[in-house]
């Protein structure tokens, strides 16, 4: 069986009679269904209006899909989920929700005001063949337009954040402000930290000094609100296909720009283990919120006075919580959170609530303490017995080979293309070095080059490689070119480059040519 029929199987058996005995799904988040287990990893994102999410999607797929509409006014009005598909498209929201092989189908819960506003953009695009993209409304400052909306925005942003694999929050260079609304939507993304990542775009449109600025400002305003002790990830960037306006940070960008698409492209690499992770979290908090259900059905009286007893009780709930950690040793990091638990509880009918079934916990204990191991071994060698999946096509594609590629012609790539070999520029310097070190029969000791190789203040460990790079005929001893050689890696590391770890051919010195091949 593969990991997702595994996942299914557990869920259904073991953990799903435990959330319906005790209401989870009214509480915390609906059911899960196959499609969910199923389904390609998932982006989204998220940001205020006009900061280029749509623009973002366009550049990853370098083609337009249907229903995009970009300007600097408020555009996007909808959840657009980006998917592929044979033909291009729009599947309008009511429909998305009653097809079961679109993992959307509990979106139902929120109603027709959002139904209106959720579409499906399909398209054939090899990007869109590993992953899914999913745009959101632009996000708004102000009491009027948060009032208008008619669905509650971040709860539908906490049910998508549950169920993708990266969530990209996306800030514009010159709209750092986090808004009421945005801060909300934050704060709803609470739980799912390890997602986030967050994209400063439009950053060629200022000067390097007001970067620098710009990145700290955005960087205090997320400490405010991101409760983590660790510093959340910031790309910065020009996340769109037209010229650089200030292109002084050129290097920068391109730099950030891999370093996003390769978090991107490991998604369906980390697909499986994601989807495990996320059911060991619910299986965590479906067991708290079935001590906490039966902890209130065991106060409730029997048959006078309820009503008094069920507000004393929400009151209380924080003492509950305190009582269930100490009696079954559970973090209070798993626990739900006080506030949203006591207004929900105020709407429920405490004498519905069932009592405390040690069997339908145990079941659930034997299925993260063994189940789960087992599931894990099955990840690894799913992970082995495939092909190294990436994203293909799009904007991957574009710097993959040829002079566009990072890092082409710098560092050990410099004088890739040159018809001569590159080190003979500096060789005359590097051979008077050579000569005063004592060469015999043309050659230097190991010990003489290392007096010389030990003035760059480099460490031994990487000493030790650029040695075992220059040392070409592994005689233990350098001769001029080898020796110059050295020299010219030795710079290449002190210029701030990586190694390669094996020569590149172009770097062979032109009498050692003949050998290798």
């Amino acid at each position: 069986q593969t990991v997702s029929e595994g996942l299914k199987k557990l869920y259904k058996t073991k953990l799903l009679p435990l959330e319906e005995h005790y209401k989870f799904h009214e509480f915390h988040s609906p059911a899960l269904e196959d499609a969910d287990f199923d389904n390609k990893p998932m982006v989204l994102l998220v940001g205020q209006y006009s900061t280029g999410k749509t623009t973002f999607i366009r550049y990853l797929l370098e083609q337009d899909f249907p229903g995009m509409r970009i300007g600097p006014e408020p555009t996007t009005d909808s959840f657009i989920a980006v998917m592929q598909g044979d033909v291009e498209g729009i599947v309008p929201g009511n429909a998305l929700v009653v097809d079961p092989k679109k993992p959307f189908r509990k979106l139902n819960a929120f109603g027709n005001a959002f139904l209106n506003r959720f579409v499906c953009a399909q398209l054939p695009n090899p990007v869109l063949e590993s992953i899914s993209v999913i745009d959101t409304p632009g996000i708004l400052s102000g009491e009027k337009q948060r009032i208008s909306r008619g669905y509650d925005f971040a709860a539908v942003l906490e049910w998508f954040a549950e169920r993708v694999d990266r969530i990209i929050l996306l800030f514009d260079a010159h709209k750092l402000d986090i808004s009421d609304e945005f801060s909300e939507v934050i704060k709803a993304l609470k739980n799912h930290e390890d997602k986030m990542r967050v994209v400063l775009n439009k950053a060629d449109q200022i000067e390097t000094q007001q970067l620098m600025r710009v990145y700290g400002a955005l960087m205090w305003s997320l400490g405010k609100i991101v409760n983590t002790p660790e510093v959340i990830r910031v790309y910065i960037g020009s996340f769109w296909s037209h010229p650089l306006l200030i292109p002084d940070n050129r290097k920068l960008f391109e730099a950030e720009e891999q370093d996003l698409f390769r978090d991107i492209q490991s998604l369906p690499r980390n697909a499986a283990l994601r989807k495990l992770n996320d059911l060991i979290k619910r299986a965590r908090l479906a067991k708290v919120h079935a001590y906490i259900i039966s902890s209130l059905k065991k106060e409730m009286p029997s048959m006078f006075g309820k009503d008094n007893k069920k507000k004393e009780l929400v009151n209380n709930l924080g003492e509950i919580y305190a009582r269930i950690e100490r009696e079954h040793q559970i973090s209070p990091g798993d626990f739900p959170n006080l506030r949203k638990m006591q207004d929900q509880l105020q709407a429920q009918d405490f004498s519905k609530f069932q009592p405390l079934k040690s069997k339908l916990l145990e079941t659930v204990e034997d299925m993260l303490a063994n189940d789960i191991a087992q599931l894990m071994v099955l990840v690894r060698q799913e992970e082995s017995q495939r092909p190294t999946q990436m994203v293909k096509g799009g904007a991957f594609e574009g710097t993959l080979h040829g002079p566009f590629g990072h890092g082409y012609g710098e560092g050990a790539g410099e004088g890739i293309d040159d018809a001569e070999w590159v080190v003979a520029r500096d060789k005359p310097m590097y051979d008077e070095i050579f000569y005063t070190l004592s060469p015999v029969d043309g050659k230097i000791t190991g010990a003489n080059a290392k007096k010389e190789m030990v003035r760059s203040k480099l460490p031994n460990t990487v000493l030790g490689k650029i040695w075992k790079l220059a040392d070409i005929d592994k005689d233990g001893m350098l001769d001029d070119e080898e020796f110059a050689l050295a020299n010219h890696l030795i710079k290449v590391k002190l210029e701030g480059h990586e190694l390669p770890n094996e020569l590149p051919s172009h770097l062979l010195p032109p009498s050692k040519r003949k050998v290798t091949e």
